[in-house]
């Protein structure tokens, strides 16, 4: 069990070094709502959603209507869907365990659950199982550390929420650098301008994500025809 372990945290520590700044950020911005260390804490715990926790420091203030919040978190965190297909007869070896590893199945674990490369002595069913539970239990005490920092050293938090921002800048460069084509970006840009220009700042997500979805089914044939030229 001690190289097992060993194993898993030096495959994981790489994603803890990344989650310092984010963790951290998400932290501060929950403290500054007004959220103790404990509702911090508890939110990475059971939502354990990077993207969608900081979304939900918004959603804490009531500004959103809770089918907005319900729509977001569906769309936002669909992904997840797809994450579980390429381990449902791995995660069935390994008991009850494999509930532990479906619900801290995000977008890190994956990545990591799809290049370990066991060496000598190294117990499989406990190298994932414990590269899952140190991935949580990073996540979760950064947010925590991050809100004790928040609440104890006082300063302007003022644009520290552009952290959610540069997340979704990242993750959108990434799927622009792998997709065959720019379409669907590009209708989503242009149905929340103009969703926020006719409805405002404060209503206008909802409308915009629906728009966005069925000009996506309108143009399905469009966005395969690369993919199809590409085989």
């Amino acid at each position: 069990m001690k190289k097992t372990f060993l194993y898993a945290l030096k495959h994981s520590y790489p994603i803890f070094i990344s989650w310092i700044p984010v963790g951290l950020a998400y932290g501060v911005l929950m403290a500054s709502a007004g959220y103790n260390f404990l509702w911090t804490g508890a939110c990475s715990l059971l939502i354990h959603a990077g993207s969608l926790q900081f979304l939900m420091v918004s959603f804490f203030t009531g500004v959103e209507s809770y089918i907005t919040v319900a729509i977001m978190a569906l769309l936002l965190n669909s992904r997840h869907i797809f994450y579980g297909l390429p381990f449902i007869e791995k995660f069935r070896e390994f008991g009850g365990w494999k509930y532990f590893l479906i619900y801290s199945l995000s977008d890190e674990n994956f990545s990591l659950h799809c290049s370990h490369d066991f060496g000598e002595g190294v117990h499989e069913k406990w190298a994932y199982v414990i590269t899952a539970a140190l991935l949580v239990f990073y996540w979760m005490i950064l947010s925590i550390l991050g809100s004790f920092i928040g609440s104890v050293i006082p300063f302007d938090t003022t644009g520290i929420d552009f952290a959610l921002t540069a997340l979704f800048i990242i993750i959108l460069i990434e799927q622009l650098k792998g997709s065959d084509t720019m379409l669907p970006a590009l209708l989503a840009f242009t149905s929340s301008i103009i969703c926020l220009a006719v409805i405002g700042a404060s209503n206008f997500i909802l409308p915009s994500l629906i728009i966005t979805v069925a000009l996506l089914v309108v143009f399905k044939k469009r966005l395969d025809t690369p993919a199809k030229e590409a085989e």
